[in-house]
């Protein structure tokens, strides 16, 4: 038995090792900044999470997430780290520290939670990364752990990615408050 639990922690170092990007400039002594969160939908069940690590000077936004309607979704961060089911309205507006307008492909944006469409397969499972340069894990103005915290929310239907406030995303129908540190068990396969 204690060579099966050696074996299942090396394990576990390599994965944290390669979530860590421990081939970069890191020192040993330097842990990853990262955030997770685990996914709800409005009858307060678990159906995802989110992985978020900070990657260089970029973000990276990993999501796996079942029980969806196929199609695009608006996923964003939202400025408050709240997800009262079940609208989630308690999760705010958009995380956006420099006031911008809405959208990707706004000449006057993008909010900070802005971020590409997910699109989930016909099962209703999705599996997701997205980069971003436009909040950090650690201190500083555009930090998702501001006083009141940033929750991830995945929305009804698609991002227009310009019509301000929020794309016309639709309905909130996923909601994860982020939390630092690593996850409890690694993005579980939708």
């Amino acid at each position: 038995m204690r060579g099966l639990c050696r074996v299942r922690r090396s394990w576990v170092v390599a994965a944290l090792a390669l979530m860590s990007g421990c081939a970069g400039s890191r020192t040993a002594g330097d842990a990853p900044r990262m955030a997770w969160a685990e996914l709800r939908n409005s009858s307060g069940e678990s159906v995802g999470s989110a992985v978020l690590r900070e990657a260089g000077d970029q973000v990276q936004i990993v999501v796996h997430a079942s029980e969806l309607a196929p199609g695009r979704h608006g996923v964003h961060l939202h400025a408050v780290g709240r997800c009262d089911p079940p609208g989630f309205q308690s999760a705010g507006g958009h995380f956006n520290p420099a006031g911008k307008k809405h959208g990707l492909e706004s000449a006057e944006g993008p909010h900070a939670g802005d971020l590409p469409d997910l699109e989930v397969d016909t099962t209703g499972r999705v599996q997701y990364t997205a980069l971003t340069n436009r909040v950090t894990l650690g201190p500083g103005p555009t930090s998702i752990f501001d006083a009141d915290g940033t929750a991830i929310v995945i929305h009804g239907g698609p991002d227009d990615q310009r019509t301000d406030p929020s794309g016309n995303s639709g309905d909130r129908i996923l909601c994860g408050v982020l939390v630092a540190g690593p996850t409890s068990g690694f993005l579980p396969a939708p």
